[in-house]
């Protein structure tokens, strides 16, 4: 009766192991970016949406309408205040961009739209636009 072993070149623990040890994990590109958490809430008339964005100026925070599509951007910048004799040990505050876009299920009407920033929140009033009836046109 024959033997049949699958062989696996990183198996072991010789040097060889140690050095590729976690290189073929999946990476995970996002896992430090702060992500924007939001709700979203419905209406007749609107939608009303909550995003959270601590840290961010409201100078730095860009929502974009396009028909039914929102789009909320922010730019989050760290301060390098270092004082003289000191060294930096550990730094866990993101500095970077951060995007989040969705769809809703009417369209938004733009011009009527509002934005508010209070406290780390952002507070958006989106107005869904009136539906047109369709229109028939005559064939000449």
């Amino acid at each position: 009766m024959s033997r049949i072993t699958r062989y696996d070149p990183f198996e072991g623990t010789d040097a060889l192991d140690t050095l590729f040890r976690g290189f073929l994990r999946p990476v995970q590109m996002d896992r430090d970016m702060p992500q924007i958490r939001m709700d979203v809430k419905e209406d007749d008339k609107a939608y009303a949406v909550h995003a959270d964005m601590p840290g961010v100026a409201k100078d730095d925070i860009h929502v974009t309408i396009d028909g039914n599509t929102v789009s909320i951007s922010a730019e989050v910048k760290k301060h390098a205040e270092q004082k003289e004799g000191e060294k930096v040990l550990r730094r866990e505050r993101y500095a970077g961009r951060v995007s989040r876009s969705f769809a809703l299920e009417h369209e938004v009407d733009e011009t009527a739209a509002s934005a508010k920033y209070q406290d780390g929140v952002l507070e958006l009033m989106l107005p869904k636009k009136a539906a047109t009836a369709a229109r028939r046109i005559s064939i000449q």
